[in-house]
């Protein structure tokens, strides 16, 4: 029987191009939304990160896999990408001792479809020039007509809600119980490291499903609250919307990342957008309109908030943050209330640890209170 790396593949994309290369990963079809990543390192981290619930991710790496798999490196307990791309693919062998397992054993186990030995740099300009679009992976058909009757039935992102398919299932603990901060956090799809940052800040979490009321949430008596990232369009989620303003009202202090970040928006009233080709990567500068530098920033994101109609609620919202690529919105915090959100990701896993001092505000608001 042919090796995996000998196999072959194929690519379809929705506007009708076709990359053919090998097999990598499980064998089998799947599809989602095409996207890429600019990171360098990370990619177990970026595996399992659940806003990319949906999506199939093509690495600008060139090499991918080559430092092998570590179970204790993840952002979630499984892979969450739909499938993955990649030029250059080390199949069995990884040259760090410390790993567990290679990254071809880490895929057949999460049953994860992969194509390899592909033009990414190509796949990555034609995103970036016609946008995101549906995408499907084969290494057992290879029929590029029947792929694409078969893409048709993959939704598209805009207008999905995903964070209900990714969130916990009922509500945790995590941290200490005898920290000095409760802090309530809104499963959306949070990363690990997320939880991780506020646990090293002497906060003890309670961790709730998406769709939990306010009313609940609040039995608990927290010193504060969570939104948290997540994938999928913000727009419908009209549960966490309603949640959120409840909370803005209580007038505790509030943080959000990513999602969480565009949910706020919303809960003031702000409308969100779906991004062209969206901001994946840990190379990405943000300016902080509050103090004047820049910080290097790990993003993931296909939607933002919509800088026009936030230019409407200006009495309500400031901007904070900027992208200095494109100048889009990366972080706002209210007038009236404690609350505040950031675009990127802070927990910076993978990526540069410059904006932590975001996890640390948060816990500075909690001591005004």
């Amino acid at each position: 029987m042919d090796s995996i790396g000998s196999r072959p593949a194929v690519l379809v994309l929705e506007d009708g191009t076709v990359f053919h290369g090998k097999a990598a990963g499980a064998i089998g079809t799947t599809s989602g939304e095409i996207c890429f990543n600019t990171g360098m390192t990370g990619y177990q981290e970026i595996f399992t990160d659940p806003s990319y619930f949906g999506q199939i991710l093509v690495a600008t790496n060139a090499h991918i896999g080559n430092y092998g798999i570590k179970e204790e490196e993840v952002e979630s307990d499984s892979i969450k990408i739909s499938g993955f791309i990649c030029k250059n693919f080390t199949d069995r062998g990884y040259s760090r001792q410390l790993a567990d397992l290679s990254i071809q054993d880490y895929f057949e186990r999460e049953n994860l479809v992969a194509i390899q030995d592909v033009d990414t740099r190509a796949i990555v300009k034609h995103i970036r020039t016609k946008g995101a679009m549906n995408a499907i992976i084969s290494s057992e058909e290879l029929d590029v007509e029947k792929l694409k009757q078969q893409l048709k039935q993959t939704p598209s992102m805009d207008g999905l809600e995903l964070a209900t398919r990714v969130t916990t299932e009922e509500a945790y603990f995590l941290g200490n119980p005898n920290a000095k901060w409760k802090v309530a956090v809104l499963d959306f799809g949070t990363k690990r490291n997320i939880l991780n940052c506020f646990i090293e800040r002497d906060c003890f979490l309670r961790v709730f499903p998406a769709t939990t009321t306010f009313a609940e949430i609040k039995k608990w008596e927290p010193d504060g609250y969570f939104l948290s990232n997540g994938p999928g369009d913000p727009a419908p989620m009209e549960y966490a919307i309603l949640t959120i303003r409840d909370i803005i009202k209580e007038g505790k202090p509030t943080f959000g990342i990513c999602l969480g970040h565009q949910l706020l928006a919303l809960a003031m009233g702000i409308s969100t957008f779906k991004m062209h080709h969206g901001h994946r990567g840990i190379n990405h500068p943000v300016k902080n309109l509050i103090t004047g530098t820049c910080e290097i920033t790990s993003q993931n994101h296909g939607f933002g908030v919509d800088p026009a109609d936030l230019e409407k609620h200006m009495d309500l919202v400031e901007v904070t943050h900027r992208n200095l690529n494109d100048q889009s919105i990366e972080g706002i915090r209210l007038r009236k209330a404690p609350a505040y959100s950031v675009q990127y990701h802070p927990e910076a896993a993978p990526g540069p640890h410059d904006a932590r001092y975001l996890f640390d505000q948060f816990i500075q608001l909690m001591e005004k209170q």
